[in-house]
């Protein structure tokens, strides 16, 4: 699924089945990630990735919710990612926690399912914290008045801290081969910290946005893996915006008995 779809257009169970055949279910859910900030500034973080085999489902329908993510700042911090869920109507399923948005300079970074990267301009850090089992914490910046901000929490990984020449890579995200092509793919990484002027930008894996250096902006988290959006880089005079944090998704994967 990667868009919501709810009622009878979800996840619908007509037959719960059985214990020799199937009866449980694998899943993938990623939440929304977090969006970059603005100007030398933070990754955001993954969106919450929860994942298991053998769940059980009953006959019912089951309302699946595919979370934005949250939008690369112009001004500040980047927004927060949305859950991700599936939920059946009798209330019973899972849900899992929005990224944070990346830190700038003056503002600090979003908590969620793995937690926005941060600046140390004003000394100690802020740090975005992420949600047990579903993500970890953001990385810090350097120090006051360096260049390199943090890189975004990711669900394999916390957020690299950024240096006085380099931003913060992007935490690591998980591969999965639950996916409807079989193949083995990367979700949830955290957005790269951005830098000033001519330090590179932070780097990223498993569908973070990559930092952005001088000119440049937070390059987007890919959509459908949660990934976090980069930072925005910060050229002598202009500071750049973030990155979108990418759509969520949730994959369901079950064994079909006649």
């Amino acid at each position: 699924f990667n868009d919501t779809k709810t009622g009878a257009n979800g996840f619908s169970v007509s037959d719960a089945g059985n214990a020799g055949g199937s009866n449980t279910v694998e899943y993938v859910i990623c939440a929304g990630g977090g969006g970059g900030g603005y100007g030398r500034a933070a990754g955001g973080g993954a969106g919450g990735m929860r994942t298991a085999t053998g769940l059980s489902v009953s006959v019912q329908d089951y309302d699946v919710t595919v979370g934005t993510g949250g939008a690369g700042s112009g001004s500040a911090a980047g927004g927060d990612g949305n859950a991700s869920s599936l939920i059946g109507s009798d209330a019973s399923g899972i849900t899992t926690v929005g990224g944070g948005g990346g830190g700038n300079p003056g503002n600090v970074p979003g908590d969620g399912g793995s937690g926005g990267g941060t600046t140390n301009d004003q000394g100690a850090p802020t740090i975005g914290t992420g949600t047990a089992g579903e993500g970890n914490n953001g990385g810090t910046g350097a120090g006051p008045s360096a260049h390199g901000a943090g890189g975004g929490g990711g669900k394999g990984a916390v957020g690299g801290n950024g240096s006085t020449s380099a931003g913060g890579n992007g935490g690591t995200g998980l591969d999965s081969s639950i996916r409807q092509s079989g193949v083995s793919t990367g979700y949830g990484g955290g957005g790269g910290g951005g830098t000033y002027i001519s330090g590179p930008g932070g780097t990223t894996t498993d569908g973070g946005g990559e930092g952005g250096s001088g000119d440049d902006t937070g390059d987007d988290g890919v959509a459908n893996t949660g990934g976090g959006g980069g930072g925005g880089g910060h050229s002598p005079s202009t500071p750049r915006n973030g990155g979108g944090g990418g759509k969520g998704m949730v994959i369901i994967r079950y064994k079909f008995q006649n």
